[in-house]
Formats: structure tokens, sequence, C-alpha cells
């Protein structure tokens, strides 16, 4: 069983079960949430579902959305943004909330919504069914996602519009209060990323101004599910580069990422990522005496075009490097490199 079906603890719906992903359908993570990664889910170009909720939402008031996936969340979070109002109840799917802790982009952006009241977030008990129980509701109107996998589509359950009957309005205070009390049974849970007020402030004082201005720059560049942790390239990797652009040492970089800083993950983890970066010929870990004891790493980035790049074209410089073949150390193969690094006297200085 794959995305919704997956691990709920309740009976698949069989016509949905029996359906898997094929090419041409959409992936098996398409309703993802239990133990779903976001990077595995999005990036998703074209999807004529998630642009049909963000229209059907944008400009509404007091919404209660239940039932959320990840494929959905980036799309609320966009309506919110275009409305006013008080804040909306959102109730995700198992696994969404927990996996927003490893997702850099849109992690931080939701836990932004939280903490300026944009949003209020949960976590709500599986479904049976295929489409997961997919409601959004206002006072004024309500949509459910419907339809086979593969065929997901939102239908207007409900409109209490000018133009609407008894029956009408009775339908959307009825689809509205099951809404309401779905997410009033549902978990409320702490998005495990911070807030980007709260990590760009915190960059600035662990770092500087202009790693920080590169960071913002960045977050605002990124589709949602870019650089997860399931990839050669992650959230971690783009920050040891960014940092190495700067020349910042390590211990400053992984004591603000760490749990004494903000907490993006485990300041251990990245190790490896610098040391994928030296291999590939982008940054270098250069040993700086700093009294009694080891001494420290001082990241600065040597490949040019790294140096070069305005913030928001850092991910394609990494991306087109680590594309590059590599020998079994995991070094970019000489045979790729050369004529590629820039002498130390004409590298760019910022």
């Amino acid at each position: 069983m794959t995305g919704d079906d997956a691990e709920t603890g309740t009976e698949p719906d069989p016509a949905n079960d029996a359906e898997t992903a094929s090419v041409g359908s959409e992936p098996a993570g398409d309703d993802a949430g239990d133990g779903a990664e976001v990077s595995d889910v999005l990036p998703r170009p074209d999807d004529p579902l998630a642009e049909a909720v963000e229209t059907a939402l944008a400009g509404r008031s007091a919404v209660v959305a239940v039932g959320v996936p990840i494929r959905l969340l980036p799309s609320v979070l966009a309506a919110r943004e275009r409305s006013s109002g008080p804040p909306w109840r959102v109730a995700c799917r198992p696994g969404v909330v927990d996996a927003l802790s490893r997702a850099l982009v849109l992690g931080s952006a939701v836990a932004e919504a939280v903490e300026t009241d944009e949003i209020r977030v949960r976590t709500g008990d599986p479904l049976g069914h295929g489409t997961g129980g997919t409601l959004f509701a206002s006072p004024d109107r309500a949509d459910a996602v419907v339809g086979p996998r593969g065929d997901r589509t939102l239908a207007t359950t409900a409109d209490a519009g000018s133009d609407a009957v008894d029956g009408d309005a009775a339908a959307v205070d009825g689809a509205r209060a099951t809404a309401a009390s779905r997410f009033d049974a549902a978990t409320p849970e702490t998005v495990g990323m911070p807030s980007r007020t709260r990590l760009l402030a915190a960059a600035r004082e662990a770092l500087d101004d202009r790693f920080a201005d590169d960071l913002e720059a960045l977050l605002a560049a990124l589709d949602p599910g870019e650089f997860g942790r399931t990839t050669d390239i992650t959230d971690r990797t783009l920050l040891v580069a960014l940092a190495a652009r700067h020349d910042h040492l390590f211990r400053d970089l992984r004591t603000w990422v760490g749990t004494d800083g903000v907490g993006i993950a485990p300041a251990q983890e990245f190790t490896g990522d610098r040391q994928a970066l030296v291999d590939r010929g982008l940054i270098e870990s250069v040993k700086v005496p700093m009294g009694p004891g080891r001494p420290m790493l001082r990241l600065r980035a040597v490949h040019d075009a790294l140096l070069r790049a305005r913030p928001e074209e850092v991910p394609d410089v990494l991306e087109g490097r680590f594309a590059l073949p590599t020998d079994a150390d995991g070094r970019v193969r000489d045979d790729a490199r050369r004529g590629e690094r820039r002498p130390v006297w004409k590298r760019r200085r910022w």
C-alpha cells in the first residue's frame, strides 16, 4: 500500500488500494501522509489539483481544512497569504507535521505562518478511504477532494452564495461543523523546523548579515519540496555552501544549526555534507589555529561559479557539480574538473 492507505491502522478502500503508481500516473506519494518526506512528494510541476485548491481557497475567511496531505499544504499556505481574517485551522494527515521538521523550505514557511497566527496546525486521525477525507470548509462554502488515485479533483460540495437555497446553506453549515469537529479532535503539534523570522535572526547573530541575506533570497526562490534529506544534495549541503561563500568557521555554522541553536538538524550531520562539497572541488576546509586544542576549520568557496552565483543560483551550481563523474573516493575526476578552477588571485572577494 502507498500514500494515504499506508500504515493508517484502518481498512483501505479496495478500489483505491488496487491502484499502483506507474509511468504517466500520479506517484505513490501523491496523497502521502504517514512516513512520507516532503522532498519525495514535492515539487510537483503542473499539478491541477494543487492549483484548484489554491484558487478555491484564496480570499476566503475562517477556513477549516482537514485531511490535508503534504501535496496540498503549499497551496493552503499560498491561499492564506492571499486572504485575511482569523487564523485558518489546518488538520494534516499523520506524518505530515513530522516531515516538516526535515524540510527547510516548506517547514520554515509553515512555522512562520503558525508563529504569526495565520494558521493553526494539528494532526488528524487517518481515514480508511482513498481521498483521506480532505475537506475545506468556510462559512460560505465547502469543497472536498474526490476521485480515484491518479484523477483527484476538487468538488464544491456546498455553496451558500447569494443564489443558494436553504438546503445549500444547511449543507455548508453541516460540512463546516464536520470539519470543525475533526479539527477539534486532532492532536496539536509543534512544527520542528524554526520559522523564517527566527532562522534569519539567529543567522545574523551567529554568522553575519551577508549569510542571512543569501539564505533569505534562497528560501524565497526555492520550491517547497526542493533539497530534502533523501538526495545527494540536501538542505544541509546548501547551508554549508552558503557559509563557505563568506568564509565562516564550520564551528559557527554548526552552532547555529544544531540543537543549541535553531535546531535545523544535529550538528554532526553536517560533516558529511562539508566533505561532499570538498570532494567535488566546490569548497575547501582551512585549518585555523585558535589557541590550545584542535584547530578550527574555516569554510572557503574555491569554485568560481559558487563564488559568482547569486544566492538563488547556488542550487544550480551544486547540481551541476554533483552531476559530474567521480572517482572511487567520491572526488570529481581530473578529466571532468580540468580548466574549471580559477587561480586564487583571481577569485572574487566579498
